[in-house]
């Protein structure tokens, strides 16, 4: 039995350490590793062009030989040799870095498996961590929740949150009888600050992980597409859902999108930063170090640069699965997989006989494309025959007059009767705009109409009366409907067009 326990244990440990993070920090030049990336790399600057990054890791590496440090005590070598354009290509084959475009420029980032290796070797040269009444009560307060989310009694949870509603009455009451808020010593609070920074700093791997693993998917998925080897109404219908909810198709996505529940609420951020200025206005933080209290400030950048990179990674990985799918060629992908592999066919064939340096015979010019037979002759543009003549609208006056009947409000004759009614009632004091449209006949008395009159009243100026006016309109067709409206009022001076100008809004 314990022969069976050793082995398993055994593989299982081999197997951890072909983990491209195990395996950057066993390597021999782990320290010269770990220094450059966490020097290259930091949390404002995720990215490094690809020419700034082998200029800037060429710099350090001349700068650590020039003040002695390529031999160790022992005359061990302790920095690895070649430039930095071949360290960075021997990264990325180990896994430590990735290579990849954004916009118009090539660009490093760090793997997950690279920022884990930073965290644990920034963690080992920095303040061990503690057993202490913070972390406890960390993970008292998480075994507390999971116990309430997994527990689905009622009664239990209506005896917890009776108790924790009596807790803080009975703090709410010693507040307000003494006014005393009971202070924490700067000890416990400074241990509290760094129990933040140590959960904090797994963010950057979580985060990378996540984006990783929707790179992967995206990976699987334009490679089985390409293969085609399932029917293409069945390889449509399984990679747009896939492409439409990558989030939910790899256990990281899944984990990732229900934190986002919580951190994508703009308030728990506008909180956070809230809380973070508190915590770095307190005296305690005189007694953390610059590097310390800098990276306090920033955990809420940090927290939205993670999502923002996660979310641009999803948005990027369905972009590319929804193309592959629209435009997916099996005839032209395997024109294109022919193409390449006679290329390679080619460079193994010609790098055994080639010399450095040696000049290659450029193309001078593309091959002609076979076109086949073109047409010589085009068609007729002109038609065969003169087209039908326009058919006899008959009484054309009279369909304008209809269509004019169905149009828009008569200005004129709306406003030749408005005159006419306050010259005919001028000295009878305010003239109500409903008795005016009353008194019209028929032709102008169209709902439209009754518009036209309240913008020809509104302009010269009118006043509102606090009351509903009722009218009875009727349509081009005869049909007679009734409308309601705030009632206003015009002055005798308006039959000559001296009004204000300045009318109240009608409803």
């Amino acid at each position: 039995m314990s022969d069976t326990r050793v082995e398993a244990a055994y593989a299982g440990a081999l197997a951890a350490f072909k983990n491209p993070m195990l395996d950057l920090l066993h390597g021999r030049f782990a320290p010269f590793v770990v220094a450059v990336l966490s020097v290259t790399f930091t949390s404002e600057r995720a990215s490094v062009p690809v020419v700034d990054a082998h200029a800037e890791i060429g710099d350090m590496l001349d700068r650590l030989r020039a003040t002695g440090h390529a031999e160790g005590e022992g005359g061990e070598v302790m920095l690895p040799v070649g430039t930095a354009r071949e360290l960075c290509r021997q990264w990325v084959r180990a896994g430590w870095l990735l290579r990849q475009i954004e916009g118009e420029d090539e660009v490093y980032r760090l793997s997950a498996h690279a920022v884990g290796a930073l965290e644990i070797a920034g963690r080992a040269s920095g303040s061990r961590a503690r057993v202490s009444e913070s972390r406890v009560r960390t993970l008292l307060e998480a075994v507390e929740r999971l116990a309430q989310d997994a527990d689905p009694d009622v009664l239990t949870r209506v005896a917890r949150l009776t108790e924790e509603i009596a807790e803080r009455r009975a703090e709410i009451a010693r507040l307000d009888r003494t006014g005393v808020v009971d202070t924490v010593e700067d000890d416990t609070l400074l241990e509290q600050a760094e129990n933040i920074l140590h959960l904090t700093r797994e963010l950057p791997a979580d985060f990378a992980r996540v984006v990783e693993s929707i790179r992967a998917m995206q990976r699987d998925v334009v490679t089985d597409l390409r293969q085609d080897v399932r029917p293409a109404g069945e390889v449509l219908r399984e990679y747009l859902q896939r492409g439409k909810d990558v989030m939910a198709s790899t256990p990281e996505g899944k984990a990732f999108a229900g934190a986002l529940r919580m951190i994508g609420d703009p308030r728990r951020l506008d909180d956070l930063a809230a809380n973070l200025r508190t915590v770095l206005r307190h005296r305690f933080t005189t007694a953390m170090g610059p590097a310390e209290r800098a990276e306090l400030a920033a955990v809420g950048r940090r927290i939205e640069t993670g999502v923002a990179e996660v979310l641009a990674a999803q948005q990027t990985a369905s972009h590319v699965i929804t193309t592959q799918v629209r435009t997916h060629d099996p005839a032209r992908d395997r024109q294109v997989d022919d193409l390449l592999r006679d290329v390679m066919v080619g460079f193994q064939a010609w790098m055994p006989t080639s010399r450095p340096a040696e000049a290659v015979e450029p193309l001078r010019r593309l091959p002609l494309a076979d076109l086949g037979h073109l047409r010589q002759s085009v068609s007729e543009l002109r038609p065969p025959e003169p087209p039908a003549p326009l058919a006899d609208w008959g009484d054309v006056e009279s369909a304008v007059e209809d269509t004019k009947a169905w149009g828009g409000p008569g200005y004129r004759a709306i406003e030749a009767h408005l005159d006419a009614y306050l010259a005919a009632h001028a000295g009878e004091g305010p003239v109500d705009v409903a008795e005016v449209f009353a008194a019209a006949p028929e032709e102008i008395r169209r709902p439209v109409d009754l518009l036209g009159l309240l913008e020809i009243a509104h302009r010269r100026g009118m006043a509102e009366t606090g009351e509903i006016s009722t009218i009875e309109a009727v349509r081009a067709d005869g049909v007679r409907r009734r409308f309601a409206f705030g009632g206003v009022r015009m002055t005798d001076g308006d039959a000559t067009g001296e009004g204000t100008g300045e009318g109240a809004d009608v409803d």
